[in-house]
Formats: structure tokens, sequence, C-alpha cells
């Protein structure tokens, strides 16, 4: 690449970077300084001087580190659980031939044209049934599984995996299960991180359903924590967007460490290739 399209390149990442970030720093504005700031005009685009006032603001009106440990709670067992079962199920999909494998898959992609929303009622009424309505249970079981991840998986492991190792492993003696935990799960791994990455901050984020099964003030989530955040008649947004910045927190650590995972898998790969 000549000079003048290795500094094209590098002004264009520079450009795409800051349009990214831009959105983050002016939650930090906000989040620093007055609702009448907010709505000032032109708009103030500096540092304020209410950052650790609008925190404390949020803390004293609502149960922040309680719905934060429930969140918590959610995300990491709903991840840990979709990881297992969506790559095992995969890991069958792409490398094992069963009666019914191509039927199966082929209902699993037709979920994907179905709303969730479609979905909410039956749910609902599955998790009266069991006795779940109120507790994280009917927040983790029924999204420890999904056709997304699954097809995911799938679609990797099927280019990924070489029948070859699969076979070599057979000959020596492993299982299905042990298959897919010493030969599977190693390759899998940059799959893995995204997957990981997208399951987490959809669970964390997730307001719809939260909010239709639980009715226990003491199970609620963050996402419905900070919407008591919103008055009926007034809103206090700087308070608002502090709980927003603060909640983005644990995204932002689990996102740089999960990203850094999946790039030096992807890397490894590259140069072993």
């Amino acid at each position: 690449m000549s000079t003048r399209g290795r500094i094209l390149t590098y002004a264009a990442l520079v450009v795409g970077a800051a349009i990214t970030l831009f959105p983050y720093y002016w939650l930090a504005v906000m989040a620093s300084n007055t609702t009448p700031d907010i709505y000032s005009t032109p708009p103030k685009l500096v540092f304020g001087d209410q950052l650790f006032h609008n925190i404390g603001e949020v803390f004293s009106r609502i149960d922040f580190f309680g719905s934060l440990l429930n969140t918590l709670i959610v995300a990491i067992v709903t991840t840990v659980a979709v990881l297992f079962f969506d790559s095992l199920a995969a890991f069958a999909f792409a490398k094992y031939t069963f009666p019914g494998s191509k039927i199966l898959f082929g209902v699993l992609l037709a979920t994907f044209v179905v709303p969730t929303q479609l979905a909410a009622i039956p749910q609902f009424s599955l998790m009266a049934d069991l006795g779940w309505v109120g507790s994280l249970k009917a927040l983790i079981v029924p999204a420890a599984a999904n056709a997304f991840g699954i097809f995911w998986m799938r679609q990797y492991a099927a280019g990924a995996l070489p029948d070859e190792l699969l076979d070599a492993a057979r000959i020596d003696g492993c299982g299905f299960f042990r298959t897919y935990l010493f030969v599977g799960l190693p390759v899998l791994r940059p799959a893995l991180a995204f997957l990981g990455i997208f399951t987490f901050v959809n669970v964390w984020n997730d307001f719809l359903w939260p909010l239709v099964v639980l009715i226990d003030s003491r199970h609620i989530t963050l996402q419905l924590a900070l919407a008591q955040l919103n008055g009926l008649y007034v809103t206090d947004y700087s308070v608002v967007m502090a709980g927003t910045l603060v909640a983005i927190v644990p995204l932002i650590i689990i996102f740089l460490f999960g990203a850094r995972h999946f790039i030096r898998n992807i890397a490894a790969g590259a140069l072993k290739g």
C-alpha cells in the first residue's frame, strides 16, 4: 500500500472511531451536567461538575446495586447456558447425521421469522404454570438456548472443523461428548467469544420480557430499575443519563475482554493458515 493510501486508511479509521465513540462521550457530558444544560442552545459539549451528584441521586432513588446483581446473575448464567447448549447442538448438526436432522434444522431456521413478541403470552402462561413468575428463573431458562446461536455456531463449525480431525478422535476412542469437549470447543473459541458477547449484551439490555414476568421488586433487573428514574410528569434526564452511564460500564468491560479473545483467536487462525 502506498503512503497516500495508508494515510487515507488511517484517516477513515479515525473518523469511523470518532463517530462510534461520540454517543458515549455525549452520554458522559449529559450525565455530568444538569437537565437545563442538556436542553440549552447551542448544546453544551463540555463536561460539567454534576456527575457525582447525579450518580448519588441514582443510588438514592433506586436499588441500583440490587438490580445490578440480579442482572449480572441472569446475564452470566444465561450466557454460559447459551454457549454450552447452542455449541453442543451446533456441533451435532454440523458434523453428525441422524434421523430427522435436516427437518429439525429447517424448523429451527423457521423460528427466525417468528417475532419474539408473539411468544410473550404463551411463554408467560408457561411460567405461571411452573410457578416461576416473579423469579429470575423465568428470565434464565427460556433464554438458555436460541436459534440464532445454534445457526451461527453450526455455520462456523461446518467450515472450521475438518472431518479428518473428528475421525482421528473417534479412532482414539473418543465418544460424542469427549470429541465435542476436547476437539470441537478449542476450534470454536472465536465463534464462542462472539456469541458470548452478543448474548450477554442482549440479556443485559432486555426490557420487555422482564417487564412482563417480574412482579417482585426485589428481583427486577437493571433496565427496569433505570426506568423508575423517569418521572410521571417531569424527568430529570441528567440523572437518567448518569444511571445509564454507570449501567454500561460492565458491558464495556465484557466487550473489551471478549473482543480481545475473539481477535486473538482469529489472528492465530490466520497465522496457522
